[in-house]
């Protein structure tokens, strides 16, 4: 979402501000499990139409609520309940349209968010899921079909069929999760000595790190009962990072932010993840952050 967008680039980008997240180079989309997503601009055919139905009615729907929509609004910009009821239908609805790659978004992460129509990206959507595929590989690889599938809100099919139009790209590796992929190009990444971990890092709710399935979990945190902490049925904690390994969770509310540590940790390394709190660009949030301990 756009707030913890801002703190996953904040974790990973050196001098960014609390106004990062609406940078042009950035936009906003409706995308897996129909949350909001912020995605680099030019990626935009990539994170829609990569994900876009093979099945005829599921297409057709998707482009029928998209065509009806860009005639509405007209250039125009508009809340999308406000959208929803002068068409008469559930606002919601609109989320299907999404990866025809023609709709985005601005939520704030409060209220309704404002919709509007842009030209559809020229891009073949198979093309689209294959890059979307590899930028997936890059990532969380050493992966599977299933995963991808699961990450990306695809079918079994969909999936298997952007893995196989990779397969010469593709290298078959055993991982300590099973059978998986990886990208052949990325081999000596995984080969080469792991560089120098930042002290702390404070890795906000669903961010790409952490936002795994079933066995890709035990590989991050290998305790169960962590996992139970980490990935929880409601809305996830953040995962706090201290020299490259998660050793805990964390939540705020307004400038309060609570840190429960799996472990105990040291005068250096509280400092360190204090710091990192402090260095937090929220907006809306004035004064300094304060950091309280829990267990």
């Amino acid at each position: 979402m756009p707030r913890a967008a801002l703190l996953s680039i904040h974790a990973r980008v050196e001098g960014t501000h609390p106004s990062s997240w609406e940078d042009p180079s950035l936009v906003q989309v409706w995308g897996p499990r129909f949350s909001t997503y912020v995605v680099p601009a030019r990626d935009r055919a990539l994170f829609t139409l990569g994900r876009l139905p093979d099945d005829a009615p599921g297409r057709q729907r998707a482009e029928e609520i998209a065509a009806r929509l860009h005639a509405f609004l007209d250039g125009r910009r508009m809340g999308y309940g406000e959208a929803g009821d002068a068409l008469g239908v559930n606002a919601n609805l609109f989320r299907y349209a999404a990866p025809t790659g023609t709709v985005l978004i601005r939520w704030e992460g409060a209220r309704q968010p404002v919709i509007w129509t842009v030209p559809r990206p020229d891009v073949d959507p198979l093309a689209a899921r294959r890059e979307l595929a590899r930028r997936y590989l890059h990532v969380f690889g050493p992966t599977t079909p299933g995963a991808f599938a699961t990450w990306a809100g695809l079918g079994p099919v969909e999936a298997g069929a952007a893995f196989d139009g990779l397969k010469r790209s593709l290298t078959h590796v055993r991982a300590p999760i099973g059978d998986a992929w990886i990208l052949t190009r990325d081999e000596p990444l995984f080969r080469a000595p792991a560089g120098p971990a930042a002290a702390a890092r404070l890795i906000p709710s669903g961010d790409a790190y952490y936002l795994l399935q079933g066995a890709d979990r035990e590989l991050l945190v290998p305790d169960a009962g962590r996992r139970r902490e980490l990935w929880t049925s409601r809305v996830w904690p953040g995962a706090v990072l201290v020299g490259g390994e998660i050793v805990g969770t964390w939540r705020r509310a307004q400038a309060k932010l609570t840190i429960t540590p799996w472990e105990r940790l040291g005068r250096a390394k509280r400092e360190a993840v204090e710091a990192e709190a402090e260095g937090l660009p929220l907006p809306g949030v004035d004064g300094r952050i304060v950091v309280r301990w829990e267990g």
